[in-house]
């Protein structure tokens, strides 16, 4: 998000040389910086004790590609906690390990993704309103699933990719 006007007194901003951050969009009348903001997100791998990942389908996402779990993080959450909430909600799964895997830049909607993967006994998924189906798939079956060169199928090898070397696999 880039300001144009102040979040606080709402006079439109200037720019100002600030040290090493070169112009940044500022407000005279209050004295104050206003830095271009990210959304920050998760976006988790779930993996459960067969190593199988389950991938959701969600049709305002995409009618044809698989997703990881995703969603925004709410003020005072740590990212393993935010990544958890989300398992929960979309899949009914709760999951008893949390691993940070990598940050993914997503440029094209201002978002900061926190990768993870979250460990979780294999059970009947009891999905959201907001996801239209799940699906246990293997490691090999994820990857296609997901859309080439996503921050999903990144995060998909990335994150297997631990737990081969966790479990020697």
């Amino acid at each position: 998000m880039k300001f144009t006007y102040c979040p606080d007194c709402g006079k439109k901003l200037t720019e100002k040389e600030i040290g090493d951050e070169g112009l940044v969009p500022y407000c005279p009348e209050c004295g104050r910086p206003w830095f271009a903001l990210s959304y920050t997100c998760t976006i988790t791998l779930v993996v459960n004790e067969e190593n199988e990942i389950a991938l959701i389908r969600q049709g305002y996402v995409s009618e044809t590609n698989y997703v990881c779990i995703a969603g925004y993080m709410k003020p005072g959450e740590s990212g393993e906690t935010t990544a958890a909430r989300e398992v929960e909600e979309e899949l009914g799964l709760k999951p008893y390990k949390i691993t940070y895997v990598n940050s993914y830049p997503f440029e094209r909607k201002d978002m900061l993704m926190l990768g993870f993967t979250a460990r979780v006994k294999k059970a009947d998924f009891h999905i959201s309103q907001e996801v239209d189906k799940a699906e246990w798939f293997t490691y090999q079956e994820a990857v296609e699933k997901l859309r080439p060169g996503s921050i999903a199928q990144q995060l998909c090898m990335e994150g297997y990719c631990m737990i081969e070397k966790e479990c020697g696999i």
